[in-house]
């Protein structure tokens, strides 16, 4: 039986690629998005098979109306896809409240919304799919990177959680953590704060890069979802799944690193229990 997918961030990079590769594979894509209008050539590619939808995932009225239309239109949302977001460079201190709670908004809240709002209904239905666009960053992060990092830090943990609720119900979770792909992240989606000259030395080579990077960055996004459906048609999907030579390796690095500092001060951690 073919899948209905909501996709969301749809108009280009993951989201576009996640829904021609679900297209691909003779599916129907519900493609939301802020600009619908971005979407009109995939949908006129594929008459009957795609439908724009406008969304902006920090509305909560427009996620409930969208996810409300995608089932009245197709009676199933088989694949929920929160990929909408976008990235900011800055350091902690330059990072102002409202940068942060508008980036918790996407990518954060805005993907618990939208996984609230198509649960009931996979639930009954007995299958589905959520998966979580995080990034190699919601494991590790670095200078400038703190608070994109802590967003997708805090829908990994809601998500590892939800996995283990909804698996009962035949739903899978799967956590995307993709490494430096091509993709608008580093161009149209790249937010930056007032800078701080204290921070040159350490959140200046950061910078630096992510403004050289754009069009540059070894991934490529088809690939990536041709990997985010096989790994959804796997027996055991996998809880995570990092994409990219960059992602991997330095995941590696990074729990190599947090064993070795668990190990060096396991005496003093375990030393803090009550004496029997």
């Amino acid at each position: 039986m073919n899948k209905v997918w909501f996709v969301t961030g749809a108009s280009s990079g993951f989201g576009r690629a996640i829904a021609e590769a679900a297209l691909a594979a003779g599916d129907t894509v519900v493609a939301a998005a802020r600009r619908p209008e971005a979407l009109e050539d995939l949908a006129a590619a594929h008459p009957g098979r795609v439908t724009p939808v406008r969304l902006d995932v920090t509305d909560g009225a427009q996620i409930s109306a969208a996810v409300a239309d995608a089932l009245l239109w197709h009676g199933r949302i088989d694949v929920l896809v929160n990929n909408a977001g976008h990235s900011q460079i800055g350091a902690v201190e330059e990072t102002t409240d409202q940068e942060l709670r508008d980036l918790m908004d996407v990518h954060f809240f805005g993907p618990a919304a939208l996984t609230r709002a198509v649960l009931p209904h996979m639930r009954r239905q007995g299958t589905g799919a959520i998966v979580q666009m995080s990034s190699m960053g919601g494991q590790l992060s670095f200078a400038g990177f703190g608070a994109y990092s802590a967003t997708k830090a805090a829908l990994e943990q809601l998500s590892e959680a939800l996995a283990a609720e909804v698996a009962p119900f035949g739903i899978k979770v799967l956590i995307v953590e993709p490494g430096a792909f091509r993709t608008a992240l580093f161009g149209g989606a790249l937010y930056r704060s007032a800078e701080l000259d204290a921070y040159a030395g350490t959140v200046g080579p950061t910078r630096e890069m992510a403004g050289g990077a754009d069009g540059r960055q070894p991934g490529d996004p088809a690939k990536a979802a041709a990997a985010i459906l096989r790994a959804l048609e796997a027996e055991r999907t996998p809880l995570r799944l990092p994409l990219g030579n960059d992602a991997v390796d330095a995941l590696v690095a990074h729990a190599d690193g947090m064993r070795e500092e668990l190990l060096a001060w396991e005496k003093v951690s375990r030393g803090t229990d009550f004496d029997e």
